[in-house]
């Protein structure tokens, strides 16, 4: 590996030559480098790293990370780069170890199973399938990076069958801080098996994800885009479908109401640049079965629709179907749970308007986009898990059916953005104050793959959730390498400690020189963080 000579005798660059990393290492003089941080979705996510690393395989990034935390070196972890906010898939002066050639799909047809690299995106992963007559309960977003959605939970059009994306997983390729290489299953290290099924990056690199293989002979799906006028109507018909899931859970659907870009009515996608100039409602529907008039959507069969794409396709053609990118723009992405009932939603779109106005008023030619989007989360997709195994996300203690919120909003410049980002929190706030007047209309989970940086994802899992996530990282980390020196994401060392209730394992911790009551004690206690 040859270093430029501006890096030479730096910390970093010594770390990397002494170690004689083989795989790829890219500095900030190469075209390369700029290529991958341009690559980002969001442009608040491309900061400038002192050098990106790119392992080939689970041995390299064993050796970088040994490296990293021997040398003290702060680090990045980049799947597909698609979370917004800056700092949680990269980093500036340290190190971003990108993913993006651990990128395989392999079925199995003997094991009807999937092995995923974490770097893929889901497009590519449905690509292939395709050729096999299968898909996996994977990401609706064809840009979107497999590790971090699986790591984050994950939404997919199965999980009204299968549970979130991470409760399809079978096994865990691990990396962990001090180089060692294991698989988690429900079985083997399942303590870290649960905690990585919606506990992100705060117990190691996961390097593979063998998933359910799901056979598939096509869906019904596409987008159905209404006037703004039938708002009141597409309410009540995503709340009626919210509440049959249960009986149908083959129809998936999110619901936008949104400032849309320019829509291109031959592919159906919508870019960022405006042309509606106006809000509209957007329903993207996929039915598994491909059953074309389900009764699920009935709710919305006589709304005047604008455009409607829907058509027998597949899952690839579906996660094709929708994607908005915020090209050079900046994006916030801000969420909440509701209760599942009209009166939120009419609010969250009364709410969505008025920004809508405000920024108009800011940026008199329109560039921007705007979505207040709503999913349904009804209480039986919590079930669904915990019969697959569960999870440390805590969805399956959802007292009442819900509906998933996220804000999202897309601007051009900085200066934008300051003038936006506090009126997206106080809309949030304003919703969740308005919920707070009718029965369980604010419900405690947050999202972590839509969550604001300025949110605490992890502390909404609930008491237990968060004990046994910090038993996992104190086990499999007890120097905190992934709490202090891998510094994006959201942290487990964050949420405020709890007393723990249960009696701890007994045995000893990874390096074998301390009892586990003492990694543990020491690792919970006030000012260790």
């Amino acid at each position: 590996m040859t270093t430029p000579s501006f890096t030479k005798g730096s910390v970093l660059a010594q770390a990397l030559t002494e170690a004689q990393i083989e795989c790829e290492v890219l500095w900030p003089n190469d075209a390369e480098y700029t290529a991958r941080v341009q690559s980002y979705w969001s442009q608040q996510a491309r900061l400038q790293p002192a050098c990106i690393v790119r392992p080939r395989s689970a041995s390299e990034v064993s050796t970088v990370v040994k490296t990293l935390a021997n040398k003290k070196v702060q680090f990045a972890v980049r799947s597909g780069g698609h979370t917004p906010h800056a700092g949680a898939n990269n980093i500036n002066n340290g190190v971003t170890i990108d993913l993006s050639l651990l990128n395989w799909t392999r079925f199995d047809a003997a094991s009807e199973t999937v092995d995923l690299g974490p770097g893929g995106r889901w497009r590519d992963v449905y690509s292939e399938l395709d050729k096999h007559g299968r898909i996996v309960a994977g990401g609706r977003n064809g840009t979107v990076g497999v590790g971090g959605l699986i790591l984050g939970g994950g939404i997919s059009f199965s999980t009204g069958r299968r549970g979130f994306t991470c409760d399809d997983v079978i096994s865990f390729e691990v990396v962990l801080a001090d180089g060692r290489i294991v698989t988690a299953t429900a079985d083997e290290y399942s303590d870290l098996f649960f905690a990585l099924k919606g506990g992100s990056n705060n117990f190691g690199i996961v390097t593979n994800y063998k998933m359910h293989a799901l056979k598939s002979d096509g869906i019904f799906g596409g987008l159905k885009i209404y006037p703004k006028q039938v708002t009141p109507q597409a309410t009540e018909a995503l709340v009626r479908f919210t509440a049959s899931v249960e009986s149908d859970p083959d129809s998936h659907m999110l619901w936008f109401h949104t400032y849309t870009g320019e829509f291109d009515a031959a592919s159906g996608r919508m870019s960022t640049t405006p042309d509606f100039k106006d809000i509209v409602v957007v329903v993207a529907i996929a039915q598994l079965a491909g059953i074309a008039d389900a009764p699920a959507y009935h709710g919305f069969k006589e709304l005047p629709a604008i455009m409607d794409t829907c058509k027998q396709t597949t899952v690839l053609g579906g996660v094709s179907e929708y994607d908005v990118s915020p090209g050079d723009h900046q994006s916030t992405f801000y969420t909440a749970t509701f209760a599942n009932d009209a009166r939120i939603v009419a609010k969250a779109t009364e709410l969505h308007e008025r920004l809508v106005n405000d920024l108009k008023a800011l940026i008199p030619d329109g560039d921007f986009t705007t979505q207040c989007l709503l999913q349904p989360l009804p209480k039986a997709y919590g079930q669904t898990s915990a019969r697959n195994g569960g999870n440390v996300m805590g969805v399956q203690n959802q007292r009442v059916d819900g509906l998933l919120f996220v804000a999202i909003v897309l601007l051009k410049t900085p200066a934008q953005q300051a003038f936006a980002y506090p009126r997206i929190r106080a809309w949030v706030a304003e919703l969740k104050a308005y919920a707070a007047t009718i029965e369980n209309g604010n419900l405690d989970w947050v999202y972590l793959n839509y969550a604001d940086g300025s949110q605490d994802p992890l502390r909404s899992y609930g008491v237990e959730n968060v004990r046994r996530m910090k038993l996992a990282a104190a086990k499999y980390d007890p120097d905190q390498v992934f709490q202090k020196l891998c510094v994006g994401g959201f942290k487990i060392s964050h949420v405020a400690d709890e007393k723990i209730q249960s009696r701890l394992p007994q045995g000893s911790n990874p390096d074998g020189n301390r009892s586990w009551l003492g990694v543990v004690w020491d690792w919970l206690m006030p000012g260790r963080r």
